[in-house]
């Protein structure tokens, strides 16, 4: 298949650049407020080096938008080097009230190649026995979410909620295979959907999904329909949250190479809003849009008059669940132009004000 054979070169030639560094240089953390399953609240941020995603290490090269493999330490990282960083993150914070941590692994936690299990049960007992810790979250593909341990890694966290985050990222199986190279089916998705949902009986057991805004190969208006419609499908299969990742352009991955090319632009900050608003009316699990990026070159973008505040506008929105307010740019008119074509050579003639 071509998207793969692509996407394998891109990552190879990618790999050899990267500067490898030490666990310890790659390991960090960072505390803000976030939208926890009780409401408004602080999170702890924390990222654990592993040897990174399995998917992109892999002969299918990974995801065409994503570079966090660069990220990792690529070689796997023992247990022994893991545990201490971990344990060095949370001397460094004071969780003075309830509490959500959510754990970065520039891959799956669930999968033991990637994050040894000894270590991921030093991890979760730890956090187990914290008080202020309300909500774990971790991330992980499909095919790591079982029965067996799923059970074990609740059983570590009795009283708290454990979330298992997994990157969905459409609804469509074709953009899926041939537009994200994500590797898996939606049979596959939902296969790890039912296991969480069985077990909510015996554990405070949760499921998010990710959901990416404007694939490759996309244009506006196809963009943001695809990201509602899949945040309604998202909901139908069982799934607690949804969080929307609107394309930025990472180095070294297929859509840079587009990108560089003129052939793709990341969305308009006017779809993000266009989707979380619809969003809003037509499903009823919460709902955040990831503003990464937003305003900068290689990220979603409408103007320099509007970006900021609109961003701000987005986080407020993520907070309290409401809609983002209505505000007028000159900009919009360009965005309404162009979101109204589903012709997607349309999307790489954006003027930048």
């Amino acid at each position: 298949m071509q998207i793969k054979k692509l996407t394998r070169e891109i990552r190879n030639k990618s790999l050899k650049k990267v500067k490898k560094r030490s666990p310890e240089e790659l390991s960090t953390s960072w505390y803000q407020e976030d939208l926890l399953y009780q409401g408004r609240g602080p999170t702890l941020f924390m990222i654990l080096p592993t040897g990174g995603c399995s998917w992109a290490l892999s002969e299918s090269g990974g995801c065409t938008m994503c570079s966090y493999i660069n990220d990792s330490h690529v070689e796997n990282v023992p247990a022994r080097d893991i545990i201490p960083l971990f344990h060095e993150i949370m001397d460094k914070h004071t969780l003075e009230e309830p509490t959500a941590v959510k754990i970065f692994t520039s891959g799956s936690f669930l999968n033991p190649d990637e994050m040894p299990v000894e270590a991921r049960r030093e991890i979760l007992q730890t956090l187990g026995e914290i008080e202020n810790v309300a909500e774990v979250v971790v991330e992980s593909r499909p095919e790591y979410v079982n029965r067996e341990i799923i059970k074990e890694c609740c059983s570590y966290l009795p009283d708290k909620i454990f979330e298992i985050s997994m990157g969905l990222e459409s609804a469509s199986d074709h953009t899926r295979e041939y537009k994200i190279n994500k590797g898996f089916s939606k049979k596959d998705f939902e296969q790890a959907v039912e296991i969480i949902k069985d077990l909510k009986s015996e554990y405070k057991v949760r499921s998010k999904a990710y959901i990416l805004v404007k694939p490759i190969l996309t244009s506006e208006k196809q963009g943001i329909q695809e990201a509602i419609d899949s945040a309604i499908y998202a909901e139908k299969a069982g799934i607690d949250r949804i969080s929307f990742c609107p394309a930025t352009i990472h180095k070294g991955t297929l859509i840079e190479e587009l990108w560089r090319k003129g052939s793709y632009q990341p969305p308009w900050i006017w779809s993000t809003i266009k989707i979380i608003n619809q969003v809003r009316e037509k499903v009823n699990i919460p709902a955040i849009m990831d503003t990464s990026g937003f305003g900068s070159r290689r990220g979603p973008y409408n103007c320099k008059k509007c970006n900021s505040k609109l961003k701000q506008m987005i986080i407020d929105s993520n907070l309290d669940q409401i809609p983002v307010k209505e505000l007028e740019c000159d900009c919009k008119n360009q965005w309404q132009v162009e979101s109204s074509f589903c012709d997607i050579g349309r999307s790489t003639t954006r003027i930048r004000y």
